[in-house]
């Protein structure tokens, strides 16, 4: 299980400060900048709030100079940044999914998330347990719901599905549930990965290929006609030419875990690979479903 650094990120206005531009910046904007930045620095989820933004990292992936410096270069004029730090073990977070964050969700009227502890869940088409752990992937984020919702809206029966960095297997399961066959789900992280398996059990889809590794593994697993990865933007570029060989041509490939200002960065990357945008689709603080189609 993996420890994670949650870094606490308070934002104040400087007294007196007035940017060159005379424009102040919202709090929203100030906060979703420096989650772009951070994400840059290997940051995989992000709490903004009024004041502030709180952001988890990997304790092995920690860069302690590298925080320092996003916060010292932070491009807005007139805010003061202060910043605090704790562990949080990777044991612990089970309980607090439990306690804090975790509820039963539905999403597009059609699909019910909730854990195998909730009770009063609405009945829905599709039911879909989750025991989250450290995984990510509940539904409640923007980044999941918005993919939920496109796999709701595509015929999947008969579809092959590579579902690369799967986490808890939401995304996965889901697509088997609406009749997807072959699914395969990746994911680097061991202990996501027997989550992951875990899920796949409690939904009772057995079917679904759930694999330990990086996208080097997609060498080895027959290209897909639908091609689906939540991770961020830097491991998206850096590993789309894998994602294309993967998925066959007229596939889908549904990318997120970005905000909509990171489309052109990964569009340009796309293009050379002969991959064009469908559409995208955005929710809540500017978080980004992009949908692309291989030529």
């Amino acid at each position: 299980m993996n420890d994670y650094i949650e870094t606490r990120l308070d934002f104040t206005r400087s007294v007196g400060a007035v940017p060159e531009t005379g424009c102040v910046v919202d709090m929203e904007t100030a906060t979703d900048i420096m989650a772009s930045l951070l994400c840059d620095i290997g940051y995989e989820s992000f709490e903004p709030d009024g004041h502030g933004v709180t952001a988890f990292v990997r304790k092995d992936a920690f860069d302690d100079e590298a925080l320092k410096a996003v916060i010292a270069e932070f491009p807005l004029e007139g805010f003061m940044i202060t910043c605090s730090m704790q562990t949080v073990e990777g044991q612990d977070w089970n309980r607090e999914w439990e306690k804090n964050y975790f509820k039963p969700i539905v999403v597009g009227k059609e699909c019910v998330i909730h854990s195998s502890f909730h009770t009063d869940i609405p009945v829905c088409t599709y039911d879909i347990v989750i025991d989250p752990k450290m995984a990510f992937g509940t539904g409640h984020h923007a980044t999941t719901s918005l993919i939920i919702e496109r796999l709701l809206a595509m015929d999947l029966k008969g579809e092959s599905v590579i579902d690369m960095g799967t986490g808890t297997g939401i995304l996965a399961i889901l697509a088997a549930m609406r009749g997807a066959s072959p699914v395969t789900a990746i994911e680097i992280d061991p202990a996501a990965e027997i989550n992951a398996r875990e899920n796949v059990k409690l939904n009772n889809h057995p079917e679904i290929d759930v694999r330990l590794g990086n996208a080097s593994l997609l060498a080895g697993v027959p290209a897909a006609g639908l091609f689906i990865a939540n991770i961020n933007r830097n491991i998206i570029t850096a590993d789309l030419p894998a994602y294309s060989s993967a998925l066959r041509a007229g596939g889908t490939m549904l990318l997120s875990g970005f905000y909509e200002d990171d489309i052109p960065v990964i569009m340009e990357v796309a293009s050379t690979l002969g991959l064009s945008e469908k559409g995208h689709t955005v929710k809540g603080d500017n978080w980004a479903c992009l949908e692309l189609q291989k030529s």
